[in-house]
């Protein structure tokens, strides 16, 4: 688990393709690896990665097949700058917020504003992730715990600080960038109990079910 909050940035120094996966090697003289051991999780551009190999500075990972079909990794060449996040502590700062680095779909950069020293950035919304969004919820963008600002049927919006803007890889977007997307984790887990109650006898969620729940 990640908390959204990134300690560093990387690069992909090198990637081989496996047959149908692949094995990256992602370097950053940034992030401390001095507790990083074998098998230990490291968040990478929001993607859960496993460390299979480790160097004073780098790290292996393999990229499965599942993982290519539903990210960009496929698409990544060397040099491809990312975000990076260990994996959270008992002790961490809970700074954003619950984050699992199963990304739940691919969108894209549809305009970006400046306003003072932060930038407002639009992203289109994916329709079938469209009902876990929510103005002021929080989404994760390339691994970046971020807060939904405003919301339309087409798109959303979220404000770039400028220390997120300096220490992650958002400075870099542009329109028609195209970024990892991973939805509040509470909402899927909701969404899946409320599909239990629908699909049993109750009919679907209705005001008694709700005041049974005890939300009236």
């Amino acid at each position: 688990m990640f908390t959204g909050i990134i300690e560093a940035t990387g690069k992909l120094s090198a990637v081989q393709q496996r047959g149908a996966d692949m094995t990256v090697t992602v370097y950053s003289d940034s992030l401390d690896f001095a507790d990083v051991k074998l098998g230990d999780s490291i968040a990478s551009n929001g993607v859960c990665l496993t460390v299979t190999k480790l160097a004073k500075h780098s790290f292996d990972a393999d990229v499965s097949s599942e993982t290519l079909a539903h990210t960009l990794f496929g698409r990544y060449q060397p040099g491809q700058v990312i975000n990076l996040e260990k994996a959270m502590l008992p002790t961490t700062r809970m700074g954003g917020h619950i984050v699992s680095g199963h990304v739940d779909g691919i969108t894209q950069v549809t305009k970006i504003e400046a306003s003072g020293r932060a930038w407002h950035i639009w992203l289109a919304l994916p329709k079938a992730l469209a009902h876990y969004i929510a103005a002021k919820g929080s989404v994760t963008v390339d691994g970046v715990s971020l807060t939904v600002n405003e919301l339309s049927a087409e798109a959303f919006r979220l404000t770039i600080v400028p220390h997120t803007a300096t220490h992650t890889t958002l400075s870099q977007l542009k329109a028609g960038s195209q970024v990892h997307l991973e939805v509040d984790l509470i909402a899927r887990y909701l969404e899946r109990l409320l599909k239990k109650d629908s699909d049993s006898a109750t009919g679907g969620v209705n005001m008694a079910l709700l005041a049974q729940r005890g939300f009236l």
